[in-house]
This record gives C-alpha cells, structure tokens and sequence, in this order.
C-alpha cells in the first residue's frame, strides 16, 4: 500500500515542496505540493532526479578506501578510523593548517552543515574553503562592509514590487539564487499584469529576458560602468530620495563625487547601450512607486563583483527601495545570525569580520572566516610552513567548479592524503584515499534553515524522510560527527570532540539538538514569543506544508552591526575599488588586440545544476547542453557552423566544446555552461562520461579575481574561438 510523504526538494536553492509517493523503500512517484505556500504545486525537471540519486546503480553504498588497482569496501568503523588517523597523523607531523576542507553546494542545503562546521573546528585549521567564492563572495563583502552583518543581503520583494531590475541572473531557470522565489516565471508574469515593468541586464537573451518588458544586451563586464550611469543621472537631476534610510545613513556626498565624472554619455561605449536609454532606465527605477534592483552569479563571478554588488545596493538605497516593502529587504528568518554578529561587533569583531587574514601563498583575504578556492591548488604544491597536505571535501567537486581545474586536478594528487564525504567517485573524489558515502536526501530528514534565510517570503519547512535509510546507511551529519569525534583524539580538537561525545551519550548528537537551540533563540522562538506562539522544531514538524511566518518586513536600522550603528553607503574600501575602472576599460580593450577577440560568459539549464546531477538519465536525455553559444556573424568570421567542434582558449588553457549558432548572444560573445569535463580517468558516474563535454573552468584563471573577495572571475574572460583540428565524429 503507498503513502505520500510531504517534504521539499533540496537539489536548489528554490526547496520547491513536494509529494513523494512511496511503498516500502521504492519511490513511485514525485509531483509538486499544492499546499505549499511558497512553491504552490510548481517543480521544476529536477525534482525527479531525487528519485534518480536514490536508485543510481553508479552510487556508493559503502565506505571505500583507494589501493593500487581501484578500491575496496570498507565497514564503518574501520573507515571512519582510517579517515581520522590519515588526518591526525597530518596535523601531527605538520601542523594543524596541513589539513585543509572544502564545502561544496549541496552542504547549504541540509542541517549537516552544523556538523561539517563543527568538525572545522575540531580541526583547527585556518585553511577553509567552499563554493561561495565561486558564487556568492562579493555579496556578503558588500553586506559586511555597508551593514556590519556578512549575510544581511537584501532581497527582492518580487511578490510586491512594481519595477524589477535584474542584472547577471536568470531567475526564470534558477527559480530564484539568493532569491528563493519557486515558480517565479510566474511572479515576474505577475509584475507587468499588475502595471509594473520587468527589465533584465545580460549579454545573453535569458529565459528571463524574454519575459521581461525590455532587455538591455549589454557587454560583459560592463555592469557597473551602467549602474555608475543610472547614479550619475539620479544625482545630476536630483532624483535621490533615501526616504527613511535618511536618519541613519552615511556617504551620500562621497557617492555624489564618485559619480560625478560618469555620465550615461561617457559610459554608453562601455556599456553598449545609448546613453538616453542608460538616463531612462534610472529615471523609470526611481519612479516607480516601488522598485528592487537585483544582481546574482553573472555579477558575482567577474572582477567587478563587489563594486557591483555595492553599486547594485547604492540604487536601491538612493532611492528609497531598500527596506521597503515591494523593494530590496531583508528577511526575518527562524534561526537570524544577527545576534550573533551584534555580540561580535560589542567585543570588537564587528568591523573585522573581512580581511583578518590572508591567504599564505595568493595573499588574499579570508572573507567569513574562509579562503578563496581559486588559491588551494597553490596552497597545496607551494613548500613551506602551513603547506596544505590533507584535505576533508564534503559534498563538493571542485576540480569541475573551481577556477584553473586542471591545475588543482593536478594538485589533489599530489596530496598525503584526502578524506570525502561523498556518494560518487567524481573528478574530485576519485582523488581521495577514503571515500565516506552518506544515504541519499530522500532517506534522511532535514530543516531547511540556511535557504530560507534568503527568500521571498520568511518560512522554514521540515523535511522528513521519505524512504527509510538502506541497511547501514548514515546521515552526512553521522559522518561528520563521527569524524569530529576521531580528529578530536588528537590535541587540536578534543574540545569540541569531547562535546560532540557527551551530546551523543546524553541522546542529543546530531544536527536536531543545534535546530532546538537555534529556532528557542530566533526571532519567532519561545524565547523571543514565549512558549505558547515560539516557534520550536516539534511545532515545524506538525506542519507538513511548512510554516508561513508572513512576508518580509522592514528591518533597518536594527539589523545593522557596523561600530557606529549606521548604514555605510560610500565605505572606503568599494570607493577604492571603484576607482579601479578607469584602467580595467583600458585592459579589456587590450585583450582584443592580444589577439582574445570574444568575451566568455556561463549560462545554466532547468535540468541541471553544476556537475553533481549530470549522472541522471532523465536529466541528461536530449541535445548535447556543453556548447559554445556563438552569434552568426561570429559564428562566419570563424568559418564555423552549427554543430561544429570549436577550440575555445583563454591565457591559460583551451577545451573543445561543439558550436551552437544562435542570435541569442550578443556578438562578440561565446558562453559556455560549467559543471561538465566527466572524462577523467577513474570517474564513476555512467551516465555523465557518456555526455563528458568539457570543463569551461580548465580555461579559466585562477590568479583573475574580485579585487575586494578573492572571488573567482569566471565571467567576461577574454578568449579566442577558431575551429577545432580534429573534426567532429558522427
């Protein structure tokens, strides 16, 4: 007899609500939940690849440990206290910075992550890293540097809002990125159905910018000459009206200055768009009677994140839209880090959240206690003290997602040893010497409380198993804690080792316990609501459609953690890196006479996200998705045609990726989708080396970065098309 169990899918940052339909341990089928308030029945292709991820005869079911001729299973136990010894002996031998970790995506989207920081701790080490820098970096630098708080990032209120502007994102394929918003080609329908105006910023006709009411095809890079234009039009006409951000808000003056010599007639060329077009969309944004500018991955991943970023925070605050309802605003999530950034700012921490330390080799700053990505392959083949040599991956690849990925292939094995927590052998993990395979998300239950922090709306949802665990299976968090519990042995961790142990005697370890506290001291907690209306995990547990906890609010100045308890328009460290774009117009134009006449940019699919579903039949059905976009008139000059196998290269490397011809792209632009390069020796994902395609991150630089985050610049990368020596096999 089956049964629906009620849950969301986890696989983006959408956690759109479902319904898994279940007998026994065999899955039936998954359709959306029309209960939920947020997703309201809408899924996307994905969700069926939870099923997939389930049942993937190439998923690992046991610990395994690499020898000469492959790998041999292993039981828990002995795993578990290979990985920990390989990791102590390091810390031992060499010093506890020896031993790096790495964070990969889907570790923000369960509650393990508690465990995963937990055993950062147990470690010791300063050398930490995650996605992030590949992908949200610049946002929370801005966020610390203009709120005091690294994770206060203003998000649109699409549900209100008459005038979205959205720049370097796709929300129509993404449902939503630092904007959990499911179904929000709905949302953006609802915007002009209720008078209001949708306008996209992209080199590329997205998705979305084919929903929208205009579309400005801008070149790559060129975001923040735009925004310097909007501003100096909202100065020069005195369209700036801050409202009630007035009273405590600093750098109008300094802005003022800044964009002073930055007119939507001197910045048309750089932009690629008339400069009366550049006057009317700031005039449009500021009068509307509610406005959110919105930027995402495309912005994040160039040179310019941070001042973009900033800039993109600057226009919503001049004119009034940021904390305000149909504007930029910030949620009131379950579990809010706020307090804790205020403690931190009461000690003396506050204003030194960013740039405490830097990287040994690269010299770049940590930003939220971690180190840019793009620096580890260095970390681990430069000699010296502090030099990397063991890893911990936890859910991540990022030999496919980071900059520079041969390199860093190269640089994993040349490591002492490598622990991951991972279900497949991928390009990254077929480096490891001990493999720790968790049960997959439908086998184990979760709270979403780190993706809801960045929604539409403030909720939180309990996700409950939907298929009991396979015989000896474990959680990540069970993994995790296990191996905090075996570094602790050692003296850098026992500490935390020895704490993780007492829970577990007293029944409380694991993921839960942490959720318990976290959700009591929240702003909808029985400490905060008493114990009649608080909010605790039994109460989120008996909603199966989740908890609604109403629409965002205005929050400012509460929210704010700077020293001075004041909003920092114009801090000095943006308005240096400002600064900068005299010489980076200079350089860009450099780059075409060096003889990398076309720009490079990413692009991302509904039936795909990153690499780690690339392995999914049902996903991967269809049209080979690796290409090379290419204008026609591009597409001519090279001699190319549809189909075509092309040498794409930049200064550090080339791939060979088919050509797709398409109008799509501005000219003089090629964007090509990351995630895929499955043809490493050794990799275990069937479906994917089927499908290989190449890794655009090969062709990527690593030393090319976001001049305040260390953030990877994976976008506006200089690069040449030409057609490929070998031709094409039928």
């Amino acid at each position: 007899m089956s049964t629906t169990v009620h849950r969301q899918c986890t696989l983006c940052e959408a956690h759109c609500g479902i319904r898994v339909e279940v007998e026994g341990a065999e899955v039936l089928k998954i359709t959306g939940d029309p209960d939920d308030h947020r997703s309201r029945g809408y899924i996307c292709p994905k969700s069926q690849a939870l099923k997939d991820l389930l049942e993937d005869p190439d998923r690992l079911r046991t610990p395994v440990r690499r020898i000469a001729d492959g790998w041999e299973e292993l039981s828990w136990d002995e795993a578990i206290a290979f990985a920990s010894e390989g990791l102590r002996r390091t810390q031992e031998r060499h010093g506890r910075h020896a031993v790096a970790n790495y964070l990969g995506n889907p570790g923000a989207h369960t509650w393990s992550l508690f465990s995963f920081l937990a055993l950062r701790i147990a470690l010791g080490s300063r050398n930490n890293h995650s996605a992030s820098s590949t992908d949200q970096l610049p946002q929370h630098a801005v966020a610390t540097e203009m709120f005091g708080n690294p994770v206060a990032l203003p998000i649109p209120d699409v549900d209100r809002t008459d005038h979205l502007l959205v720049i370097g994102a796709n929300p129509a394929v993404s449902n939503g990125s630092i904007l959990s918003a499911p179904g929000i080609r709905d949302r953006l329908r609802d915007i002009g159905e209720r008078g209001g105006k949708v306008v996209v910023v992209d080199p590329r006709r997205t998705e979305t910018a084919k929903l929208a009411a205009e579309h400005l095809q801008v070149r790559p890079g060129s975001d923040p000459f735009l925004l310097l234009g909007m501003l100096h039009t909202l100065f020069h006409e005195s369209l700036v009206a801050p409202g009630h951000l007035a009273a405590f808000t600093d750098g109008l003056d300094e802005l003022r200055s800044l964009v002073a010599d930055w007119s939507p007639e001197r910045v048309a060329d750089l932009v690629g768009v008339d400069a009366g077009t550049i006057a009317r969309t700031a005039r449009e944004f500021a009068a509307a009677p509610t406005a959110a500018a919105y930027g995402r991955v495309g912005v994040c991943q160039q040179t310019t994140g941070s001042v973009t970023h900033w800039l993109i925070t600057v226009l919503n605050a001049v004119t009034g839209n940021l904390d305000r309802v149909g504007g930029a605003m910030f949620t009131t999530p379950a579990v809010d880090a706020l307090p804790l950034f205020r403690l931190l700012n009461r000690i003396g921490f506050g204003a030194k959240l960013q740039r405490t330390r830097t990287q040994r080799v690269s010299g770049q700053p940590d930003v939220l206690g971690e180190f840019p990505i793009s620096g580890l392959a260095d970390e681990i083949l430069t000699p010296g003290q502090d030099q990397v040599r063991a890893l911990v991956v936890f859910a991540g690849n990022p030999v496919l997602s980071a900059p520079g990925g041969r390199r860093l292939d190269e640089a994993l094995e040349s490591l002492d040893f490598m622990v991951a927590v991972d279900s497949f052998v991928t390009e990254t993990t077929r480096h490891a010497d001990v493999i720790l395979p968790a049960v997959s998300p439908l086998e184990r239950d979760d709270l979403d409380l780190i993706i809801s922090a960045f929604s539409s709306s403030n909720h939180v949802r309990y996700n409950p198993a939907a298929v009991p665990p396979r015989a000896g299976g474990r959680d990540d968090w069970q993994v995790l804690d296990d191996l905090t519990r075996g570094v602790g042995r050692g003296r850098v961790g026992r500490p935390i080792a020895l704490l993780t142990g007492a829970l577990g005697r007293l029944g409380l370890a694991g993921p839960a316990t942490v959720a318990q506290l976290a959700l009591a001291a929240g702003p909808h907690g029985v400490l905060r609501r008493g114990p009649r209306k608080g909010l605790t995990l039994g109460r989120i547990k008996a909603r199966e459609h989740g908890v609604d906890l109403g629409p965002l609010q205005p929050r400012l100045p509460g929210t704010l953690t700077t020293r001075d308890g004041r909003l920092a328009l114009a801090p000095r460290v943006l308005l240096d890196e400002a600064a900068k774009l005299e010489e980076l117009a200079v350089t860009r134009e450099r780059a075409r006479t060096d003889g990398f006449d076309l720009t490079l940019i990413g692009r991302r699919s509904t039936r795909s996200n990153n690499s780690w579903l690339h392995n999914s039949a049902r996903l991967m059905k269809g049209p080979d998705r690796c290409t090379a976009l290419l204008h026609p008139d591009d597409a001519r000059d090279r001699g190319v045609a549809d189909g075509d196998r092309v040498r794409v290269s930049s200064r550090v490397g080339t791939i060979e990726v088919p050509v797709q011809v398409s109008d799509e792209v501005l000219r003089g632009v090629v964007s090509i989708p990351h995630g895929f390069g499955h043809d490493r020796p050794g990799v275990g994902w069937t479906v994917a080396a089927s499908k290989p395609g190449a890794s655009v991150n090969d062709i990527t630089d690593p030393t090319v970065l976001d001049g305040l985050s260390g953030s990877a610049a994976f976008n506006a990368v200089p690069v040449r098309v030409e057609p490929a020596r070998v031709p094409a096999v039928a």
